[in-house]
């Protein structure tokens, strides 16, 4: 019976370094996962490419998306939108493959809203002390933009209830093995094998009735 893959929503703190994250995990199991590519309204970052990290694009043509239903979820997150494109993601799960969608917390619930049976992930640092010099460290945004992702990330931390798993990361590869075990345990739960139960069980009826 052919796998189908499941929905990720890995969600974190600005800072937390889940898109460090996701990158290992995707070279260390490039066969079992699929990023899915936000498209966002926001600049790039010195490194970024278009098409790679996400696709950038205008306000104007964002709002076409949304017009037009290309778009799983979107939401605005310090005056910028970001939104999951459609057509990609409903193609890797289909081939079998784990999807990554790395969006804030209000896309995620969107997305376990439309879709129930997707996995919720929050990664977070050990403390907001760290969250607070990850954002320093990186010197890409000013302190105004930080004290905003800080206020932010207070706000956001009010909604981590809503996941299914909270994931601290504190070293990079312990972090990694630990979601690749969490997906993995996700795989063999019943309600996610529940066709090859029925079949099973068909099976089973068959042979007590000695056919």
């Amino acid at each position: 019976m052919k796998k189908k893959g499941i929905l990720m929503v890995v969600s974190g703190f600005s800072g937390a370094g889940k898109g460090t994250v996701m990158k290992e995990l995707l070279k260390r199991y490039p066969d079992s996962y699929a990023l899915s590519v936000s498209a966002t309204t926001r600049s790039p970052r010195t490194g970024e490419t278009d098409g790679v990290e996400y696709f950038f694009v205008t306000t104007e043509e964002f709002e076409q998306m949304i017009a037009k239903d290309r778009l799983v979820e979107y939401a605005k997150y310090v005056d910028n939108y970001y939104g999951t494109p459609r057509t990609y993601v409903e193609e890797q799960l289909e081939a079998g493959k784990d999807v990554i969608l790395e969006i804030e917390i209000q896309g995620a619930l969107k997305i376990k809203e439309k879709f129930p049976e997707a996995l919720l992930l929050f990664i977070s640092p050990p403390s907001a002390e760290e969250l607070r010099k990850r954002l320093v460290n990186r010197g890409t945004e000013t302190l105004d933009v930080i004290e905003a992702r800080l206020k932010r990330a207070r706000e956001e931390s009010f909604g981590i209830e809503n996941y299914d798993y909270f994931v601290v990361n504190d070293k990079l590869s312990d972090c990694v093995e630990e979601v690749h075990a969490i997906v993995s345990c996700e795989h063999r739960r019943v309600s996610r094998n529940i066709y090859l139960v029925n079949n099973i069980r068909e099976e089973l009826s068959g042979f007590s009735k000695g056919e």
